[in-house]
């Protein structure tokens, strides 16, 4: 696995930044826009995905980026579930239900393969070296 130099680069965090905007943009529409506790909720699981796996890289340990990382993933799960309720109350129609829902299902498992590569070349237990770069 090459050198990451910045979180920009790691493919579950732009998984995560893609359906971030989509969840902005499903949730500002039609009945979704009117229900702020669920359309809140959605927003601030799936800006937490982004967070968590940008403050894990910028941690001090590959153990703490471990952890920020399986916290990226708990809000992954969460945005699947919020997704469940939103298309139970009709707030989105079948067709975003399902363009939404596989995009978190592939960024958890991007964070999933992420934890488990990780662990598996725990060499360096620091995440960034004084040249600001991480070597997997």
């Amino acid at each position: 696995m090459p050198t990451i130099m910045r979180f920009e680069e790691i493919e579950a965090w732009r998984t995560a930044r893609e359906l971030t905007k989509l969840i902005y943009i499903l949730s500002e529409n039609g009945k979704f826009s009117r229900y702020f506790g669920l359309k809140d909720q959605i927003r601030r699981a799936a800006v937490s995905m982004m967070s968590n796996i940008s403050e894990g890289f910028e941690s001090q340990t590959q153990i703490q980026f471990i952890h920020y990382l399986g916290l990226a993933k708990g809000s992954a799960g969460e945005v699947r579930s919020q997704l469940y309720i939103s298309q139970d109350l009709g707030y989105i129609s079948d067709e975003q239900f399902t363009e939404a829902f596989e995009m978190a299902e592939k960024a958890s498992r991007q964070i999933a393969r992420f934890i488990y590569y990780l662990e598996a070349h725990p060499q360096s237990r620091k995440i960034r070296e004084d040249s600001g770069s991480y070597e997997f």
